[in-house]
């Protein structure tokens, strides 16, 4: 019996006696209530067996809230070693993996199984890549390749990505098995569903999303665990959809934040299918544009094997890449285009591209002026009631030599202000948002449309006519027949992050945009705005993330940081990590680094507890990481035993380290 207790020193199966007017309804998956210290609570029935370890007379179970086996003996498995890889609990991974019970749609009629797939289907992506069609037949031969799919960023076909899964899971389909596809968020989502209506059909697929809704999520779940389906689709949450006969896991964009779960343990879905078609013996099929340090680490090691076009085929399919002030020549023409926001050459890609398509402009901030510094000094502009950042907001610059500022914490209006270590009055702004770039260009092409989408104001398509788009990263609409150029601005914002994936963030960023613009062959350009030297934007222009990922890993294992070692990191107040690193048996060489304070700006806010936060960090070889993370939970466990004061928030190989 599994029951819903989050405490470390009580994350182990416990027996319960089965009556006998229970037996019938008790069966292992089933929804149960019990007696726990007191207290009724929530648990699913792992196993039946005639006998039990424990001594003594076992308390019944209270209730069988459903028998529909909703929780299955893989779908357990993957929820122990989940918990297990990342020092949580099962309590914690079952409730990210098992949805809450909807009893109308449980009890509603069931859908036909062996739903009969489309006959005619489009071809797909894959074939245009070398070893994309031996691929698909070992799918379809019910064997289990694994690969990572670097898929070409471009608007044409071969760039494709949402039909190429589709086609793979059709593949895996083929040879009755099931398919689970993984995607960041609702648009790509809206987009694989399209592609997976073409090849599957209608009723060829399920989705599940935890922002469906109860009653959606669940009805969902309950496809895939009865068979209705064999693909499952969705956000992070169908990570563990109970598909039957499970043939490919595959994820597409893996370097998305959004795929990191924000509740303990805190895990990735990336990790969580690796670990899956491990359990599962089925195919991996992991496809971005860009190539994480995870997923090169794996390449190195054979786990997974490339999939990916020769250079003459990149080369024709992406679109044309290039970099302000490049050459000796472009200087000539332009002196200044080292320290223009708005060089020439932008202009000049721009009334070229216009006439044939409309042109996207990728601005990392959205706003008017985000932030300020003195005129004189440099000096960050403060407010002076909290110390927050100050900007001016969209129409705060008029005629008048000053600029009406505010804080961008508390909202104060920032009257007379005056630099601290100067006492210059004057500001201006280094870092321009969205919408003052939009007024910028809407001046610079007064016959020419500007739109902007950012945040809760996106757009979705843009129509195949001339027009300017700026928007915001992870905001960028797609075009029809694509964009005809792109722009990148202020390229350092995203480079120059405290972070340690900032490079690796900003070509992914950067290679999203690419993969919006029409191929080379079709005359597509994108140019940017850097220092054309700049590591991440070299790799940009040749379109190779390959060799940007060959040598961040090479750089992380010099450094000792993720994926190169196991690195664990402790939050929590100072007496309660000494607490913790006092009972922690790290194994021989592990490293204990800290406790420091995180080096996370954050705006003023009361805390309860009057305690600042504090951060130890533990890192050891991945020989030795096994062992490492079994020392922190077994830690974490006597803390809960003793019911020590102070909470500890616990990540494993975390994505943000900032």
């Amino acid at each position: 019996m599994a029951v819903d207790i989050p405490l470390s020193h009580l994350d182990r199966p416990f027996d319960y006696a089965v009556t006998a007017g229970q037996d019938a309804e008790a069966v292992p998956g089933a929804r149960v209530r019990v007696r726990f210290a007191g207290r009724l609570r929530d648990g699913f029935i792992l196993d039946r067996v005639a006998t039990a370890d424990h001594e003594g007379a076992l308390a019944p179970l209270s209730k069988i809230v459903s028998s529909e086996p909703v929780l299955t003996p893989e779908i357990a498995k993957l929820i122990r070693n989940i918990a297990d890889h990342y020092a949580g609990t099962f309590a914690d991974v079952m409730r990210l993996a098992v949805p809450p019970r909807h009893a109308a749609t449980e009890l509603a009629q069931r859908g036909k199984t062996g739903h009969l797939l489309l006959d005619d289907h489009p071809a797909g992506p894959l074939l245009d890549y070398s070893t994309g069609a031996g691929f698909l037949a070992a799918l379809r031969d019910g064997r289990s390749p694994r690969a990572m799919w670097q898929v070409t960023p471009s608007a044409a076909p071969s760039g494709d990505w949402a039909l190429g899964l589709a086609t793979a899971a059709r593949a895996c389909a083929d040879s009755e098995r099931g398919a689970v596809i993984i995607v960041p968020d609702q648009t790509d989502l809206d987009r694989l569903s399209e592609a997976c209506r073409q090849v599957l059909g209608a009723t060829g697929f399920a989705v599940l999303v935890a922002e469906a809704g109860p009653a959606a999520r669940y009805r969902a779940f309950l496809s895939a665990l009865r068979g209705e389906v064999r693909v499952v689709i969705g956000n992070r949450a169908a990570a563990y959809a109970p598909v039957r006969d499970l043939g490919l896991v595959a994820l597409w964009d893996d370097g998305d934040d959004l795929l990191a779960e924000q509740r303990a343990p805190y895990p990735h879905a990336r990790d969580v299918l690796a670990l899956r078609a491990d359990g599962a013996q089925a195919a991996v099929l992991f496809a971005s544009y860009a190539r994480t340090a995870e997923l090169q680490a794996w390449l190195e090691r054979g786990w997974v094997r490339e999939l990916a076009q020769n250079r003459p085929g990149v080369r024709h399919s992406a679109p044309r890449v290039r970099v302000t002030a490049d050459s000796d020549l472009a200087l000539a023409r332009d002196s200044a285009a080292r320290a223009a926001r708005l060089p020439h050459e932008v202009f000049d890609m721009m009334r070229a591209t216009l006439p044939q398509g409309p042109v996207l402009v990728q601005v990392p901030r959205a706003g008017y002026l985000v932030a300020l510094v003195c005129q004189g000094c440099r000096e960050p502009a403060r407010c002076s009631f909290c110390g927050g950042p100050t900007r001016v907001p969209a129409g705060g610059v008029g005629e008048a030599p000053t600029v009406r500022t505010s804080c961008a914490w508390c909202g104060r209006p920032q009257i007379d202000w005056q630099c601290p270590i100067c006492g210059s009055r004057r500001v201006r702004a280094p870092i321009v948002g969205a919408e003052r770039t939009a007024e910028e260009l809407g001046k610079a092409f007064p016959q020419t449309p500007v739109w902007q989408s950012i945040g809760g104001k996106r757009i979705a398509t843009v129509a195949d006519a001339p027009g300017i788009i700026v928007a915001t990263p992870g905001a960028e609409p797609s075009a029809l027949g694509g964009y005809a150029g792109a722009v990148l601005l202020d390229t350092p914002l995203l480079l120059l992050r405290q972070d340690l994936r900032a490079a690796e963030e900003a070509l992914r960023r950067w290679l999203n945009v690419v993969g919006l613009v029409r191929s080379g062959a079709d005359g597509g350009s994108v140019i940017a705005v850097g220092e054309s030297s700049g590591r991440a934007l070299q790799a940009l222009v040749r379109v190779d993330p390959g060799g940007f990922a060959a040598r961040e890993l090479a750089e992380r294992v010099a450094a000792r940081f993720p994926p190169a070692v196991t690195l664990v990191t402790v939050e929590g107040p100072n007496e309660a990590l000494s607490e913790f690193a006092s009972l922690i048996q790290a194994p021989p060489r592990a490293e204990l680094l800290g406790p420091v304070e995180p080096d996370v700006q954050r705006p003023p806010a009361d805390d309860a507890s009057g305690l600042a936060i504090q951060r130890l960090m533990l890192r050891a070889p991945l020989s030795e990481g096994s062992q490492l993370v079994r020392a922190v939970k077994e830690a974490a466990a006597i803390r809960s035993a003793r019911k020590s004061s102070g909470s500890l928030r616990i990540r494993v190989n975390p994505a943000d380290l900032s």
